[in-house]
């Protein structure tokens, strides 16, 4: 890739908006979206809703076959994309075309290891950059075996962003130690999905990441509302809203992938809404 030498130079959108919103005191809305769901059409559009709602950053979820960290809000969302035959590179454009109509926040590529595997590492990395991508999230990438991936990830500008989920604090240590961007911090064991109650303990595990990192740290697994979204605020940089949001989009698709462009609007309109009201309220703190 011809830009590869000159990535490091400009600065990560990501570490942009955390800088400002630490000055003003708020806590980052950070969206997850299912691409194709259920069409790229509508991805783009529900990608500048979300923008409009007052979103801060979104992550772009690549449809897949076995998403071992998606509870079933997600998986149906996979389902219906994949039927759809959307790829990772159709995932990819989504971010690009966006940017063309003026999207200007931060997009985080949500995959799984294998997809970005199999189109090559380099190349993965070296297409998210040409096409608007700040930051990566690869779940089921291990600790253990990510230092070819992370180093083409930095080589390329993009921050390779891990998961951690409450273990011990050495674990909690090493993988804060490599964190670009942010922590995501997993708020509730298991599967992504709403959530009414959050494990015990999730306050001293995240004041234990909060140690470790010198990043930003967010949490998402089960944030649904803007009092989770406020509950946590006080505790970390930003939210992390997936399932919530995912769901709100199925429960619009009648209205989505209507032929009448008023109740497409309609549609949209419902799941910027919806957005818009998870928005968690300056931090006290």
């Amino acid at each position: 890739m011809s830009d590869r030498n000159e990535t490091n130079i400009a600065t990560n959108l990501i570490d942009d908006v955390f800088a400002q919103l630490k000055e003003s005191g708020e806590t980052a809305l950070i969206p997850f979206l299912t691409m194709g769901d259920p069409d790229l059409e509508t991805s783009i559009a529900l990608v500048q809703a979300a923008e409009r709602a007052g979103a801060h950053m979104i992550e772009l979820g690549v449809p897949y076959s076995d998403p071992l960290a998606d509870g079933p809000v997600i998986q149906r969302a996979s389902e219906r994309a994949l039927r759809n035959r959307i790829s990772l590179m159709d995932c990819i454009r989504v971010a690009s075309k966006a940017r063309d109509r003026g999207v200007k926040l931060p997009f985080i590529l949500f995959s799984y290891f294998n997809p970005a595997y199999q189109l090559g590492l380099e190349k993965f990395f070296g297409l998210l950059k040409i096409n608007g991508f700040s930051g990566a999230i690869l779940p089921d990438l291990p600790l253990e075996e990510d230092a070819e991936t992370r180093a083409l990830a930095e080589a390329y500008g993009i921050h390779l962003i891990p998961l951690v989920a409450p273990t011990s604090e050495a674990r909690v240590e090493r993988i804060a130690a490599k964190a670009k961007g942010f922590v995501y911090c997993v708020s509730s064991l298991g599967v992504t999905g709403v959530r009414s109650t959050f494990h015990e303990g999730i306050d001293s595990f995240l004041a234990t990441v909060r140690r470790a990192a010198s990043v930003p740290i967010c949490v998402g697994f089960g944030i649904s509302s803007r009092e989770h979204a406020e509950r946590f605020a006080g505790q970390c940089d930003g939210v992390i809203v997936g399932s919530a949001i995912v769901r709100q989009v199925e429960e619009a698709l009648p209205l989505l992938t209507s032929s009448s462009a008023e109740e497409r609007k309609r549609g949209l309109q419902a799941v910027e809404d919806f957005i818009s009201d998870l928005k968690p309220r300056k931090a006290t703190v």
